[in-house]
């Protein structure tokens, strides 16, 4: 029997299991609320009313602690504008305003850092680090630092 790692994803309430060996994902196993624990695979689902029951069925499991969620990622901002990925190529476009960065070290599509409000023909929108090009063919407002701010002005052109 194959020898399996339980990796926690929430407390004590979801765990993808992978094959300790060859760390493929052989499944995922989860606790509802009246504890009782469900194993899915490619196979089918099985219900369980223990972890001791779990393991008797897959086989020893090396229960891990900690979330996906603990670990700390590299801030995703330029200029104090959020971004939605890492950002590379950074650059700070001073007759628009706009912090711009790419995607990955090759890309030359250019993003713009923040939220704005993009005035397309069937009205304003909202929108998180939109391409370069987008704010230059439509009427926009922004950038904003925070959602908050994007929503409070998008209520202002909404209003007119």
């Amino acid at each position: 029997m194959t020898s399996l790692k339980a990796n926690e994803i929430l407390k004590n309430k979801f765990w993808i299991i992978e094959d300790k060996d060859t760390k493929e994902k052989v499944g995922t196993l989860s606790k509802d609320t009246d504890n009782r624990y469900m194993y899915s695979c490619k196979d089918g689902s099985w219900f369980y009313d223990s972890k001791n029951t779990v393991e008797r069925d897959l086989g020893s499991i090396l229960w891990s602690k900690g979330s996906i969620s603990d670990k700390s990622s590299p801030s995703k901002e330029i200029y104090e504008l959020p971004t939605s990925t890492n950002p590379y190529n950074a650059m700070f476009d001073l007759k628009r305003k706009f912090a711009l960065f790419t995607k990955s070290k090759k890309s030359k599509s250019l993003y713009c850092a923040g939220y704005f409000c993009i005035h397309f023909e069937k009205g304003w929108v909202k929108s998180f680090c939109p391409k370069l090009v987008t704010l230059e063919k439509y009427e926009h407002k922004g950038p904003f630092k925070t959602e908050l701010e994007m929503r409070a002005e998008l209520s202002n052109v909404n209003r007119r």
